[in-house]
């Protein structure tokens, strides 16, 4: 389970230092992490390498004749790259993602449960204030979870 929020630098080739408490759940798979883009935010999703297999399979399930699953499958499959993890702890991000996603230099890493993202520090700082402002909306969620 990811969690957390880290602040990280990305490296003129587009490498990033993934977070050790991160990375360990990642490196513990029979292979290497994948990115993607996000299909709803200007981000990247970080999938360890078995969650992102099932959500494949899940996909390659899906009825191929509705637009919505071709679009969605169009999206995230043709996005996707393995990111094995260097001996640096860093992953590199291809410009296609970094582009998806406005990656600049700063970074922000967050871990979400299932995944992690990795958005553009300012991006990320505006989502957070977006989500502030629909607090009550989210009050709502959270208080349907017991939380």
């Amino acid at each position: 389970m990811a969690r957390g929020r880290y602040s990280h630098s990305m490296d003129d080739k587009g490498r990033v230092s993934i977070p050790a408490v991160l990375r360990t759940e990642l490196l513990e798979q029979d292979g290497p992490p994948f990115v993607t883009n996000l299909v709803d935010q200007p981000a990247i999703g970080l999938y360890a390498h078995d969650r992102w297999l099932a959500i494949e399979e899940r996909l390659k399930n899906m009825s191929q004749v509705q637009p919505d699953v071709a679009a969605l499958q169009r999206m995230l499959v043709s996005g996707a790259v393995e990111a094995p993890i260097d001996g640096q702890g860093r992953i590199l991000i291809p410009p296609h993602l970094r582009e998806h996603a406005g990656l600049e230099r700063e970074l922000t890493i967050a871990g979400v449960g299932q995944r992690i993202e990795i958005w553009d520090k300012g991006r990320f700082d505006e989502e957070l204030n977006a989500i502030r402002q629909r607090g009550r909306e989210v009050t709502n969620v959270a208080a349907d979870l017991g939380l």
